[in-house]
């Protein structure tokens, strides 16, 4: 599954589907996907996911199976998306994802 992140002010943003769950828990919403943020709402969901990133290692695990596999922590994952928020807090607009 994927979640691919919308709004009138920024470039769409997808994500595997359980990266992009975390996400919408660290922003305060449920994991239901379609959904929508007011454009209203968006600063708040910023603030809550920027806090909750912040507050993240910068690295991400590692695993003997995950050996030849590049990591990529959540705290980097969730940058794409932290810029869309604020282009959209900007623009008044509001954030979809389905």
């Amino acid at each position: 599954m994927l979640v691919t992140f919308t709004t009138e002010a920024y470039a769409d943003i997808t994500m595997f589907g359980d990266v992009g769950l975390a996400m919408l828990k660290m922003m305060g919403h449920s994991a239901t996907v379609p959904g929508a943020i007011r454009a209203e709402d968006v600063p708040v969901a910023l603030e809550r996911l920027t806090a909750a990133v912040g507050a993240m290692p910068a690295t991400a695990p590692t695993s003997a199976k995950d050996a030849d596999e590049p990591n990529v922590s959540l705290r980097n994952r969730a940058l794409p998306l932290i810029e869309l928020l604020k282009a959209a807090a900007k623009a008044e607009a509001f954030v979809s994802w389905k």
